[in-house]
């Protein structure tokens, strides 16, 4: 069944092409114009075809019967193919990303550059091992006897899925399709508007390895605009998905949680805000503050300040003078070229500058660092501001004691940067109960644990369907 967008006709205006990979066949006809959200860029794609896309229930999964040893290797050949000077697709792939993401050249480049390293052995055998307490079930039935002498046998039998891409890192849907591909699933991934390039760059890699192989059949690109019944109310149904991993804005998954019923579930990695505390110890001296700001910018810019992960708030106990030193040295470290952020990013949104220099006439308990020219600004103050700060702009909450900022936590805080470290213990229980889900040493936020939870879950055992074969 073909469907017919209602967006724009194409002319023959100039616009970025941008192709559609399903279940192993690269479709580059121009049907349909779009425009990205972010830059407001113009992008053609084929047309969406969701009788080639969806594959019926009675065609068992490609890889139900393929090993995850042997999956794994196939993910680690495409990780060593996806060099950016070798890859022509990645090389593609960066020359039309950077005319729709708000992201710098050089960040993105630098995404494509650490994208193999999500393919390594060890990032995916510790996700697996992490998520499943007998991987095994993945590939085969798994016998188990109750207390009462019962058998049975349980199996992680791979997902009918949707996987709702993020837009704010072009590199991010390589993590996706390795998930996908470990839970075995039948895969379709939502490009986003910000990027409808890197995902179909990776599956081809992976097409070049070999067209025929289960993990590429098994994998499905597309592109069409977020709330389109015409496509959703047909895809969105449990006869065809069986679980939507969505990672998104608000909006978006409001949209999603519509279709959700029985037999249709949602795995959400919505928006969340992450911070940083920092004890009296971090303004002992002007070493430290110095270091303590370093370590700070470097958690508040990932992404220009666009990832969940980049911190937005500060909660600073100590002397005044020294919280004020230490915010003018933040404002100086914000302006600093880094691996995944420009020393200048878009500017501050215009409402949120209304609210600053609003701040700035009111005086006393507010004061500001920098100006609005997206090198970045410090927003010191008593109480939390009221807006959502962005554009690497950074709220320092002067508090009397961490003990006040814990109230300021909640379900959507996702990371939390802590200085000193040891403080991290003192507090942990306590921010887990207000519903944080991850706590790290400040300076750090980007760097992980391998096979840790994400997001206060693990995903892959919530993307399996779970099926239980009894014998009473």
């Amino acid at each position: 069944m073909s469907v017919d967008l209602p967006t724009q006709p194409v002319t023959q205006d100039p616009a970025v092409a941008a192709h559609f990979f399903v279940r192993g066949t690269l479709v580059t006809d121009a049907a349909v114009r779009h425009r990205s959200r972010d830059l407001g860029v113009d992008f053609i794609t084929p047309a969406m075809d969701l009788d080639q896309l969806i594959s019926p229930r009675r065609e068992l999964p490609p890889l139900l019967d393929v090993k995850v040893d042997t999956i794994i290797d196939f993910l680690v050949e495409t990780g060593e193919r996806l060099d950016l000077d070798s890859n022509p697709y990645m090389q593609e792939a960066l020359e039309r990303v950077v005319e729709t993401n708000p992201l710098p050249r050089r960040v993105v480049e630098n995404l494509y550059r650490g994208a193999p390293y999500l393919l390594q052995k060890n990032m995916l055998t510790a996700m697996i091992e992490s998520n499943f307490a007998n991987p095994a079930a993945l590939d085969g039935w798994v016998s188990r006897t109750d207390v009462h002498g019962n058998t049975g046998a349980i199996r992680a039998f791979p997902p009918r899925m949707v996987h709702m891409l993020a837009g704010n890192s072009p590199a991010g849907c390589v993590s996706s399709i390795a998930q996908g591909a470990l839970v075995k699933g039948v895969n379709i991934f939502k490009m986003p508007s910000s990027d409808p390039f890197t995902t179909v760059a990776v599956l081809r890699t992976m097409a070049d390895i070999d067209p025929d192989h289960p993990v590429v059949r098994s994998m499905s690109a597309v592109y069409w605009r977020g709330g389109d019944e015409s496509i959703e109310r047909t895809l969105y149904r449990p006869q065809y998905i069986d679980k939507i991993a969505a990672w998104g804005g608000g909006p978006a998954i409001d949209n999603v949680i519509r279709y959700l019923g029985p037999g249709l579930q949602l795995v959400s990695f919505d928006p969340k805000t992450s911070i940083s505390m920092l004890g009296k110890e971090s303004f002992a001296d002007t070493a430290t503050i110095d270091s303590v700001a370093e370590q700070t910018a470097e958690d508040a810019t990932l992404f220009n300040q666009e990832a969940c992960l980049a911190s937005r708030f500060v909660y600073a106990e100590g002397d005044r003078a020294g919280v004020e030193q230490y915010c003018a040295k933040l404002a100086e470290r914000l302006s600093t070229d880094r691996e995944t952020a420009s020393a200048i990013a878009p500017p501050v949104p215009s409402e949120m500058r209304e609210e600053i220099e609003m701040l700035q006439m009111m005086g006393g308990e507010y004061k500001v660092w920098g100006k609005f020219d997206g090198a970045g600004m410090v927003i010191l103050s008593d109480d939390r501001v009221s807006f959502h700060p962005s554009g690497k702009t950074v709220n320092v909450v002067h508090v009397k004691s961490l003990d006040d900022a814990v109230p300021f936590v909640n379900v959507a805080t996702q990371t939390i940067g802590m200085y000193p470290y040891e403080r991290k213990t003192e507090l942990r229980d306590r921010l887990a109960s207000a519903g944080a889900q991850r706590v790290v040493r400040l300076g750090s936020a980007a760097k992980h644990v391998l096979g840790g939870p994400h997001d206060a879950m693990y995903s892959l055992q919530r993307f399996v369907h779970w099926m239980s074969d009894e014998d009473v």
